[in-house]
């Protein structure tokens, strides 16, 4: 078997096509996963990294490229390119960040140019891409200073997006873009069904991996690394979880016999939490069955899965397909969004969403919601939750929800969560939620 690394020009024209789906409206991980195998893990790194930066890279190639070429891949191209070029160049001048891409101008130059020569439709730039780059290195200062001003550069943002928390966030929103654009933790959740925390961070400390606890049941490390090379990912016992996402399950107050439902339940987090709280009867509902099978996964892998946990791929406003009748004691909805809450985490949203997404979003939130209201028993509760900063998707969206049922009572509940970095405080930091919790009133 061939384990050789692929050349630096396949790596670049197999990442220029998956940051072409992404600009076409397809997400990240949905376009590395259409990759050949061998190239994929040298794609991704290189997508990633232009995700983290995709800004500067848009406003180098509208400087620089008078005509937008008419080939997708061959479009992004030209961008990773002189981001990587201008990455690289910076790197001899200042250390760059860990992780950071760093070539020396002539190859990159020269392997940029070969990846047009390796796929036919690609094949008649290779002037462009060679002229383009050479253009760059001539007039490398005067080229950003032209574009240091562009919003979508200086805040590594769509220009919509940072018009909306500008007034959504009139004080706020410079932080939270910064928020965004900063790298995450890595954090853990124990599942204290299998074992303690105090025993997952001797684990840790045996193998010399450093790391804090914080929260009920939280673990942040020093430093990120590959999840399966962690003590105990085989054994199950713990789940990677954002330190904001970990207060969902804990605001339901789950007892041993309730009858629970986690809608909109892939990749199966919450789900994992609320069964380690308690012993409940419960149904994991997500209308992608591809989806719903990682719920499947996570779930054998942390030794959860019973004849009391059902998993239903289906949507929630079909209710009639799947539900028996019998009302829930929980619920816990856990929206679809735009997910603005969890940038720094998937970079490439802030450039696959469109303005009007947003509006989208909000009707299906609508929509599900009325559905599993209807679903709660009389004293049950409901928790509204979304990974989204957009008040629409959040606060808006609870207070319509309270106007359009007069029986739902909200409870106290966290509200919107800003994304906060890591500090001495907060050593996990979190990313953006919002939760609402509602009860469902025993008498009108």
């Amino acid at each position: 078997m061939n384990t050789a690394a692929p050349a630096l020009s396949h790596s670049l024209l197999a990442a220029a096509s998956a940051i072409a789906g992404v600009e076409s409206g397809q997400s990240l991980t949905e376009a590395l996963a259409e990759l050949p195998s061998d190239v994929r893990p040298s794609a991704q790194a290189l997508s990633f990294f232009a995700m983290r930066n995709w800004g500067l890279a848009m406003g180098l190639r509208h400087t620089l490229v008078e005509r937008e070429p008419p080939n997708a891949t061959l479009n992004a191209l030209v961008g990773l390119s002189l981001l990587l070029l201008e990455t690289s160049i910076r790197a001899g001048e200042q250390t760059p960040e860990p992780g950071t891409p760093v070539y020396t101008a002539h190859a990159l130059v020269d392997q940029a140019v070969e990846a047009t020569q390796l796929q036919r439709a690609t094949a008649s730039f290779k002037g462009l891409v060679n002229a383009v780059l050479r253009r760059f290195q001539r007039e490398r200062q005067a080229v950003l200073a032209d574009t240091a001003d562009a919003p979508e550069v200086r805040f590594n943002h769509a220009r919509w997006w940072i018009d909306a928390l500008h007034k959504a966030y009139p004080e706020q929103w410079e932080r939270l873009l910064d928020a965004a654009n900063a790298h995450p933790p890595l954090t853990l959740r124990v599942n204290v069904r299998a074992t303690t925390r105090e025993a997952v961070l001797q684990a840790f400390a045996h193998e010399q991996i450093g790391a804090t606890a914080f929260g009920e049941a939280g673990i942040v490390l020093d430093v990120p690394r590959p999840v399966t090379t962690l003590p105990g990912y085989a054994q199950g016992w713990w789940s990677v979880q954002d330190a904001g996402a970990q207060l969902a399950a804990p605001l339901l107050e789950v007892r041993d016999g309730m009858r629970v439902l986690d809608a909109c339940a892939a990749p199966g987090g919450k789900t994992a939490h609320l069964l380690e709280l308690a012993d409940v009867e419960l149904t994991a509902l997500d209308v992608d069955p591809a989806r719903m099978a990682r719920v499947e996964q996570n779930l054998e892998r942390l030794r959860l899965l019973s004849p009391k946990v059902r998993l239903v791929a289906e949507s929630a406003t079909r209710a009639h397909l799947w539900w028996d009748g019998k009302p829930f004691d929980v619920v816990l909805a856990d929206l679809p969004c735009t997910a603005s809450g969890i940038v720094s985490r998937h970079p490439d949203i802030r450039w696959l969403r469109r303005e009007s997404d947003v509006q989208q979003t909000v009707k299906l939130q609508r929509e599900i919601l009325d559905s599993l209201w209807s679903m709660v028993a009389p004293g049950g509760k409901l928790l509204l939750a979304t990974c989204s900063i957009f008040p629409q998707e959040g606060e808006m969206q609870a207070e319509s929800f309270s106007k359009r049922h007069m029986q739902a009572q909200r409870l106290p509940a966290p509200g919107q969560l800003l994304p906060s970095r890591p500090d001495a405080e907060h050593p996990a930091g979190h990313d953006g939620f919002f939760y609402a919790l509602f009860t469902r009133r025993t008498q009108a």
